[in-house]
C-alpha cells in the first residue's frame, strides 16, 4: 500500500493486484538468524512475549517483516491458559497490526484493506485507522510531514484505546543511513547523526480521563530492526511466503531521500561502505546515548520545578564551566523544551546562546530563545537561573496550546511502560560502563568525519564521499529553503484572530499546556457572604457572563495591581465599584461581608505572588468575564467569592527530559 506516496496512484487503468504483486528476486534463506537476533532485540528493549503490542503496517516489504517475525516471536513462547479468548481463533495473543489509511488517494480505502487481509492471512489481528483532514489536503512541501504526524496520532490513539503499551515500527539500517546523509548535509552535530531512537515515550497531545482523573497518555515506540538492512527485509518476506508492496515514489529523485538512498547504493555494491557507515552512525548513537545519561543526572542535581510553572538551574551544582558543550547543549535543549512544552526538540542557535548566557558568570540581563525567558533569579546572586514562558509565546499560542479535555473515559495508561523502560535502562548503562565514547569533544559534523578517520571507523574512501554527499545534499537543501523562506515571509504578513478559551461549570481545560483548571459548582455555599442564585448555581456577586461561562487567559502585569488595589479596599462603596455589583440587590450586611472576603482573598493572593519572580507570573492562568473583570487567580487561591470552586493544577503534557529514550 502507497501510504507515503505524494502522487497519484500511476496508470488507473492497471489492475492493482500486479501492483501489489510480490517481487522475489532472492535465493532461500535460513530465517533463524533473524528471529534469534529479533528476540534479542526486544529483550534489550525490556519488552516480553506477554507484553501486549501494535505494528504499524504499510504494506511494504519493511513492515510485512516486521509482522512476519513479531508474530513468530509471540507464537514460540505462546501461553496455553484459558484467557486465550480475548482473541479470535487462529490470531496471535496480544499483536495487533495498524494500517494507517491517509485518505489522500482515490485508491488508499482498497489498498488498506489489501494489506489487511493479508496481515489477517499471518493471523495476525490488524484494523485500519481512517485519516480526516477536516481544513483540507496538506500543501505539497508540507505533506510529508502532516502526514507523518497525522500517521502516529492516528497509531497513539489506537494504541491507548486498546490498552496497548508497546507500538513497533519497521525502520531499518538503510534508513538510519539515508537519514545520517540527510543530517550530514543539514550540517547537524553528533546527536543528529545519531540517527533515530531504539526506543522512545511517544505522549498524546492532549490529557485524557481515566474515569478518576485527567493523565498524561504515552506509549513506548520501538524500533527492532535497525540491525537489518533493506535487503533483509525482501529476504524475511520472501522465506516466509508473504507478499508485500512497492511505492513507486520511492523512486522519484523529487525527494531528498530518493536520491541519497540511490546515491548509497551505487556506492556500496560490495557492502563495504555501508558497513563502515554503519559503524560511525553506531558510534554516534553511543554518543548521544553517553551524552543523555549525562543530561538527565545533571537535571536530576540542579533544576527545581515548581508548581507555578517555571524553572530553577542551580549553577553551583550544574557548574557549567566544566561541563561539556555536548551534554550542556543537550541539558539546556531539555528544560527549554519543558518550560515552553513545545513538540519538537529545541536545537541549534538557541541553545547556543543559552549556553554562553550561563558561562558567562555572573548572568546579567535578560535572554529570550525558544519561547523562553531567561533571567537571574532574583536575590540569588547570579547563583540561580530562571527559565520561564515568555510574553511573546503567551501572546503567540495560548490559544492554540490551550484546549477543553474530554470527559469521555479511557482505559487508563498502561503501568507496564514504566517497567519496560527501568529494564531497557540497566542494560543500557552497564553497556556503557565497558564501551569507549568516541565524539564527547567533537560536536561539529566536519569534526565527526575526521575523528572518524583518525580512528579508523571510515576509511579514505568513506570519507571522501560522505563530504561529497554532504555538498551536494547542501546546496540542494540551500535552494529549496530559500524558496520556502520566501513563503514563510508571505505567509506571516497577516495574523489570526487571537483565540479565548470559555469554560463553564463542570468543565476542565488544559491551559498552555501546562495548568489543568477545572470549574465545579458548589453544592452548599458560606451563608451571610453570597447572595447565591439557585437556578444560575452561582452568586450574583461573581458577575460571570450570562450564558454561565468564564474567559481564561494568562496573567497581565496589570492583574498585581488589581490585587493591590482589591487588598486595600477601605468601605462598601469602593467594594462596588471593583465587584461590579449594584448595592441596590445586596444586603448591606452581604456587601460587608463580601468585601472582607474579597480583601481577604486578594491579600493572601498577593502574598504567595511576592514569591513569585514577576517574569513567571504570566504564565499563570487568570479567569474574567466578557467585560474583563477579574473573578478568579486559582493558582495564587484568589476569587472574588466563596461559590467559585476554581482549581489550577501544575500538569504538564510532557514531563522535563521528554520521556524515555534509548539509542541503544
Amino acid at each position: 500500500m502507497l501510504l507515503f506516496s505524494r502522487r497519484p496512484f500511476p496508470s488507473p487503468r492497471l489492475p492493482i493486484r500486479r501492483l501489489l504483486r510480490c517481487r522475489c528476486t532472492y535465493s532461500p534463506v535460513s530465517s533463524a538468524p533473524y528471529h534469534e537476533s529479533f528476540a534479542r532485540r526486544m529483550a534489550l528493549a525490556g519488552i516480553h512475549p506477554h507484553h501486549r503490542i501494535a505494528v504499524g503496517v504499510s504494506g511494504g516489504p519493511d513492515s510485512m517483516a516486521l509482522c512476519v517475525l513479531a508474530a513468530a516471536w509471540k507464537k514460540a513462547v505462546e501461553r496455553k491458559s484459558e484467557d486465550k479468548g480475548s482473541v479470535a481463533p487462529g490470531f496471535v495473543e496480544g499483536l495487533l497490526g495498524v494500517v494507517v489509511d491517509h485518505g489522500l488517494r482515490l485508491e488508499s480505502a482498497q489498498e488498506a484493506q489489501l494489506v489487511r487481509d493479508r496481515v489477517h492471512a499471518m493471523g495476525v489481528m490488524c484494523e485500519i485507522a481512517t485519516c480526516e483532514w477536516p481544513n483540507g489536503r496538506p500543501n505539497l512541501g508540507h505533506l510529508q510531514e502532516a502526514a507523518r504526524e497525522m500517521r502516529y496520532q492516528k497509531l497513539l490513539d489506537i494504541c491507548i484505546k486498546q490498552q496497548i503499551g508497546v507500538l513497533l515500527i519497521a525502520h531499518h539500517s538503510d534508513d538510519q543511513a539515508e537519514l545520517f546523509v540527510l543530517r550530514l548535509s543539514r550540517n547537524s552535530g553528533v546527536l543528529g547523526l545519531a540517527g533515530t531512537a531504539f526506543a522512545s515515550q511517544l505522549f498524546a497531545p492532549n490529557l485524557k480521563y481515566d474515569g478518576h482523573n485527567f493523565c498524561r497518555y504515552g506509549i513506548l515506540l520501538v524500533r527492532p530492526m535497525l540491525e537489518f538492512s533493506k535487503n533483509d527485509m525482501y529476504k524475511i518476506c520472501q522465506g516466509s511466503n508473504h507478499l508485500w508492496v512497492e511505492d513507486p515514489t520511492n523512486n522519484s529523485m523529487q525527494y531528498a531521500r530518493n536520491r541519497i538512498r540511490a546515491s548509497l547504493r551505487c556506492l556500496s555494491p560490495d557492502g563495504a561502505f555501508q558497513s563502515e557507515l554503519q559503524k560511525l552512525i553506531y558510534a554516534c548513537r553511543l554518543t548521544r546515548v553517553c551524552v543523555s545519561n549525562a543530561c538527565n543526572m545533571a537535571i536530576k542535581q540542579s533544576v527545581t520545578i515548581t508548581e507555578y510553572g517555571y524553572a530553577v538551574i542551580d549553577l553551583k551544582k550544574l557548574d557549567p564551566q566544566n561541563v561539556d558543550d555536548l551534554s550542556l547543549s543537550q541539558y539546556l535543549a531539555c528544560v527549554l523544551q519543558f518550560v515552553s512544552q513545545r513538540h519538537r526538540p529545541i536545537r541549534g542557535r538557541a541553545t547556543r546562546l543559552f549556553m554562553d548566557y550561563i558561562r558567562n558568570t555572573p548572568c546579567k540581563g535578560a535572554l529570550t530563545v525558544a519561547g523562553c525567558y531567561i533571567c537571574t533569579f532574583p536575590r540569588s546572586k547570579s547563583t540561580k537561573i530562571l527559565v520561564c514562558c515568555s510574553a511573546d509565546l503567551l501572546e503567540s499560542f495560548s490559544g492554540e496550546m490551550s484546549y477543553k479535555c474530554s470527559y469521555e473515559e479511557q482505559p487508563p495508561p498502561v503501568p507496564e511502560i514504566d517497567h519496560v523502560a527501568l529494564e531497557a535502562r540497566l542494560y543500557s548503562n552497564q553497556f556503557l560502563q565497558c564501551s569507549s565514547i568516541p565524539f564527547l569533544s567533537h560536536e561539529s559534523s566536519t569534526d565527526v568525519l575526521n575523528r572518524a578517520k583518525d580512528l579508523n571507523i571510515i576509511g579514505d574512501f568513506s570519507l571522501e564521499k560522505l563530504l561529497n554527499l554532504q555538498t551536494e545534499e547542501h546546496q540542494k537543501f540551500i535552494r529549496t529553503t530559500e524558496h520556502k523562506y520566501e513563503e514563510q515571509y508571505l505567509e506571516k504578513t497577516s495574523f489570526p484572530d487571537v483565540k479565548v478559551l470559555c469554560l463553564w461549570p463542570g468543565e476542565t481545560c488544559h491551559f498552555m499546556s501546562r495548568f489543568l483548571i477545572t470549574w465545579n459548582t458548589l453544592e452548599s455555599v458560606p451563608n451571610g457572604i453570597c447572595s447565591y442564585d439557585s437556578q444560575k448555581g452561582i452568586c450574583q456577586h461573581c458577575a460571570v457572563n450570562q450564558d454561565g461561562s468564564l474567559a481564561v487567559r494568562h496573567m497581565f502585569d496589570t492583574d498585581w495591581l488589581f490585587l493591590a488595589e482589591v487588598s486595600r479596599i477601605g468601605s462598601v462603596e469602593e467594594n462596588q465599584n471593583v465587584s461590579k455589583v449594584s448595592s441596590e440587590k445586596l444586603k448591606d450586611d452581604e456587601l460587608l461581608n463580601h468585601s472582607n472576603y474579597l480583601q481577604l482573598s486578594a491579600t493572601e493572593a498577593l502574598e504567595v505572588l511576592r514569591s513569585i519572580p514577576a517574569s513567571a507570573r504570566r504564565t499563570l492562568p487568570v479567569l474574567t468575564n466578557s467585560q474583563g473583570d477579574i473573578l478568579s487567580i486559582p493558582s495564587v487561591g484568589f476569587r472574588c467569592c466563596p461559590s467559585l470552586s476554581i482549581e489550577a493544577v501544575f500538569h504538564p503534557r510532557v514531563p522535563l527530559g521528554g520521556g524515555y529514550t534509548s539509542y541503544l
